[in-house]
């Protein structure tokens, strides 16, 4: 190779060689995060199930020349203006936090190192490596000292790949140990993991139990119109023998509030909203359904350094085995402090304690690895020197081994600096995965090095949040389980703390072991992720907080993955939820936004299904009693109300409260169940409303022969005894009750007695509640479904463990 090749693999690309690739188009034009553009939202939101529904019957509707009737198709511009308009919103601030929230890669340019934007890297761009570093783009070895490549993000392979110059790497991988650069050889979507980081990463509702449960309510909701629409037109036309205008209203009027046409708009909104109260707590929510499941979760995972700790450390004493030589120790320790091109918190320590480095040259380099816990630096006469765990690195039954666990128990992090008979890189026997030293030669104990680490001052309240939430905390280290121990011990979580070395190995016995401790030490980064697997086969939700790239394989198998903004690239990359701001006294907030919004579109989910089962109800019954008529010679019963009706039934009922309740405060845990758990309440509910509409209508309808005004007091009896249930079963839904949600049910009652005593609304809405035996009976009916409305919730809420007067878990319940 000439002269000038060397030159240019050592300094990378120059300015203009960048500027000529980049407007060929040979740049990195994949999105870091591949959001929905602003078409593709206002496509999704407008092309929907629902509004296609409703925008047929509104032209059925229309044709009849009944513009007033037609108020339901303002539901169409609501669907879509405010979905369009939230998630517009959520995306930009997911996109403003993911510009902040992105690895950014070290390319060489000029013989300079920076940092860019994964977009701006362009084909033959040279990139630096180093441990946690995430692989962008894939390319060809150029350097490479003791490299090594987690694939398993691609290929599901855990085990860490050694790599050497002219060995080929791909995007999506990551750094586990050592250092190198490599020369792009394929950018943007030619990219081996492009594909899939862009559907990944894209702002989705799918994939959640709530949002696949709504949308199988939508689909059964859907067949069943066709066979209600049937009977009802059969019944309007040719049983009750009405004209063809009155009875498309009729049939409009019965299918119309069966659509939970603001089911979806809800949760669009509550989800929407959800983000964008995260995003200003600098919470990056990577993928939406993030936010449900952490609603979910009962277990959180923690690591000690960095969540539990403050990153930074400082030297607290170096203390010298007896006759060692202080002086020619501090001057290794400021050497390899020096020559560790990626320092982590611990380096940076020494380093500023020891900021004097003496020059020698290395000759042997054994970089740090998550596995084996220790790092290696070989200066030829200067000698060959290890810095690592000393209850790996050491017999335990020697003093300096006693002295290390003492330290370590007062919470201290302790590092053993040893030297070796043989240079670091000299083949070692043992399996470091296995958790054997694998240090060549024979090892001796030169000094103590011993930091002090920072509890964050908002760690114990974070702790007990969580404890008054039921939610369990497992502390998992790779650090000393002593010194674990008593971090976790001064922030009030009790139990011994148990060694990962001896952890067994049957799965079943594992899962014990784990779900019985709370803390963990010496835990390698493979154990990290059967412990996940093994809380998860006991049914826990698990979420796993980390920032290393040893925590990268357990926040991928966790339900929920949480990194922090300062940790590696490759950790942010495979986390759901990214905390910029670094501090785990945000998580309480994202649970509690979580549990927000999955409690939030639940209640109003009872409010729009009570709804639609009660207008398939009522469908059926006038519908079966038309077929009846003509068996049985009676006079059918045509449908009681007009589309305006429905309409105004809904507005304080469903409306107005279900958009004040899926933005309330909720802070109950979500379970598994949605779909069951809603109709539990809303089948009996809506059978109880739809039945005893049918009856106030069958009282109150006078026959064929009815005049106008007998046939508009029939439908308001039946329209007030709706209301009158439908308003309880709000007041049941609303409950524990506080003043404002007192004050919503009293806005709801205030709204229906203007709408029916204002001259204006009445004559608009065709209610007339002047007969007063009318307005009783249906009075009595209302009262009647409203107890048996009551009775179906305590009847519910015994069966399973709950309080009727809140929507809260009863202490049994909890057990």
């Amino acid at each position: 190779m000439s002269i000038e090749a060397d030159a240019e693999r050592e300094s990378g690309l120059t300015e203009a060689e960048v500027a000529e690739l980049r407007s060929e188009g040979k740049s990195n034009d994949v999105p870091a995060r591949a959001s929905r553009s602003v078409k593709d939202i206002v496509r999704g939101n407008v092309f929907t199930r629902i509004n296609a529904i409703l925008g047929v019957l509104l032209l059925i509707v229309l044709s009849t020349g009944s513009v007033v009737d037609g108020m339901f198709g303002l539901l169409i511009v609501a669907n879509s203006g405010i979905g369009i308009i939230q998630e517009i919103r959520a995306k930009k601030t997911l996109d403003e936090l993911a510009i902040v929230g992105q690895s950014k890669p070290v390319v060489r340019r000029d013989g300079v190192a920076r940092e860019v934007a994964p977009d701006e890297v362009v084909l033959g761009d040279l990139i630096e490596l180093g441990p946690g570093d995430q692989i962008v783009v894939d390319g060809e070895v150029v350097e490479a000292s003791s490299l090594e490549i987690d694939e398993s993000l691609l290929t599901g392979e855990a085990d860490a790949v050694h790599k050497t110059q002219s060995a080929q790497v791909l995007s999506g991988s990551f750094v586990v140990a050592g250092s190198g650069a490599y020369r792009a050889t394929k950018v943007g979507r030619d990219a081996y993991a492009a594909k899939l980081a862009e559907e990944a990463s894209k702002f989705t509702l799918v994939h959640s139990e709530l949002r696949s449960g709504i949308d199988k309510i939508l689909k059964f909701i859907t067949y069943l119109m066709v066979p209600a629409g049937a009977l009802i037109i059969y019944n309007q036309l040719f049983s009750s023998g009405q004209s063809l205008g009155p009875a498309l209203n009729g049939m409009v009027a019965a299918l119309v509030p069966m659509v939970p046409e603001g089911l979806v708009l809800m949760t669009s909104i509550a989800f929407a909203v959800g983000v964008i109260r995260l995003g200003q707590r600098q919470c990056l929510v990577q993928e939406l359904p993030a936010i449900e499941g952490l609603a979910r979760v009962d277990v959180v995972c923690a690591d000690k350094t960095g969540t539990l700790t403050e990153n930074g450390m400082r030297l607290s004493e170096l203390r010298v085995v007896k006759d060692g030589d202080g002086a020619l120790l501090a001057s290794v320790l400021a050497a390899i402090a020096h020559d560790d091109p990626r320092p982590n918190a611990s380096v940076l320590a020494i380093a500023e304690a020891f900021p004097d480095d003496p020059g020698w040259t290395s000759t042997a380099v054994a970089p740090f690895s998550s596995a084996k816990k220790w790092s290696g630096l070989s200066y030829g006469a200067h000698g060959n020197w290890l810095l690592g765990a000393p209850d790996v690195l050491l017999d335990p039954a020697t003093d300096i081994a006693r002295q290390a666990e003492e330290a370590g128990s007062a919470g201290l992090r302790v590092l053993l600096l040893a030297s070796s008979d043989l240079p670091v890189d000299y083949p070692s026997v043992g399996d470091p995965s296995l958790g054997h030293t694998a240090a060549p030669g024979v090892v001796t104990p030169r000094a103590l090095v011993i930091l002090e680490q920072k509890v964050r001052t908002d760690a114990r309240a974070t702790l007990d949040y969580f404890a008054s939430q039921s939610v369990a905390v497992k502390v998992i280290s790779g650090d000393n389980a002593v010194s674990v121990g008593a971090v976790a011990g001064s922030l009030g979580l009790a139990g011994t703390p148990i060694d990962a070395r001896d952890l067994p190995e049957d799965v079943h016995e594992l899962a014990d072991t784990v779900e019985n401790g709370s803390t963990f030490g010496r835990v390698r980064p493979d154990q990290k992720r059967q412990m996940v697997g093994a809380l998860q086969s006991r049914g826990h939700t698990v979420a796993m907080t980390g920032d290393g790239v040893n925590d990268v394989l357990a926040l991928k198998d966790a339900d929920i993955g949480v990194a922090m903004g300062s940790g590696s690239a490759a950790t942010r990359a495979v986390a759901q939820i990214v905390l910029l701001d670094n501090k785990f006294a945000t998580l309480p907030y994202v649970v509690g936004e979580g549990r927000r919004v999955i409690g939030n579109i639940e209640r109003v989910s009872n409010l729009f299904l009570t709804k639609t089962v009660y207008s398939v109800l009522l469908a059926f019954l006038i519908g079966l009693s038309g077929l009846l008529s003509q068996i049985f010679h009676f006079e059918p019963i045509p449908y009681p109300f007009l589309p305006r009706h429905v309409t105004i039934a809904a507005w304080f009922t469903i409306g107005i409260p279900a958009f004040v309740l899926s933005l309330a405060p909720n802070n109950e845990r979500a379970r598994t169940g949605f779909v069951s758990r809603v109709m539990r309440l809303a089948v009996p509910s809506g059978l109880i409303v739809g039945t005893a509409t049918f009856v106030s209508y069958l009282l109150a309808y006078q026959g064929p022969d009815a005049t106008e005004t007998q046939v508009t007091q029939a439908s308001t009896t039946a329209l007030i005894t709706l209301i009158m249930i439908a308003v309880w079963v709000l007041a049941v839904v609303a409950r524990p009750y506080v003043w404002w949600k007192i004050l919503l049910l009293a806005g709801s009652v205030v709204g229906y007695l203007l709408l029916f005593t204002i001259p204006f609304c009445r004559t608009l809405f065709e209610l007339d509640p002047s007969n007063l035996a009318l307005t009783t009976t249906a009075i009595v009916i209302g009262g009647v479904g409203i107890v048996a409305v009551e009775a179906a919730w305590w009847i519910s809420a015994a069966l399973r463990g709950r309080s009727g007067r809140s929507s809260e878990p009863s202490a049994a319940g909890r057990k």
